[in-house]
């Protein structure tokens, strides 16, 4: 299940979206998978969540991203949640682009993993494509 966090640049998503995972982190019987720019929420998360930095893995586009969940997923069917801080920083402002990518990883995931995306924009400047997964 693919779910995104809203909101402008210094609204709180990565607020919401660190609670949202030390809470995952506390009530799963799998294992929590973060996936950033860089670490630099290694500090305010749970010591068993597993970072995943974009950068160190040379993903740079929606494509890429779209590979490494599915091979994250792939390689441990013990994933019950995935975190995603500032997707718009793996493939640029594309929200086309970015609507395909949430269709495919929703479609990958289905209802056995939760995926859950920060998206530096305002709701209303979203496509349907991608505003339909949004929780706030």
């Amino acid at each position: 299940m693919v779910k995104i966090i809203t909101g402008n640049k210094g609204s709180g998503k990565t607020k919401i979206l660190i609670e949202m995972i030390n809470k995952a982190e506390k009530a799963t019987d799998g294992y929590v998978v973060c996936i950033d720019k860089n670490d630099k929420l290694r500090y305010d998360i749970g010591h068993s969540v597993r970072i995943v930095e974009t950068d160190a893995n040379a993903i740079f586009s929606f494509e890429a991203f779209y590979g490494l969940v599915a091979g994250l997923i792939a390689g441990n069917y013990d994933i019950k949640d995935i975190f995603v801080d500032s997707i718009l920083k793996v493939g640029g402002a594309d929200f086309d682009g970015l609507g395909a990518l949430l269709a495919k990883i929703d479609k990958l995931t289905g209802s056995d993993v939760n995926v859950v995306f920060t998206v530096s924009a305002d709701k209303s400047a979203l496509p349907d494509t991608v505003s339909k997964y949004a929780i706030n």
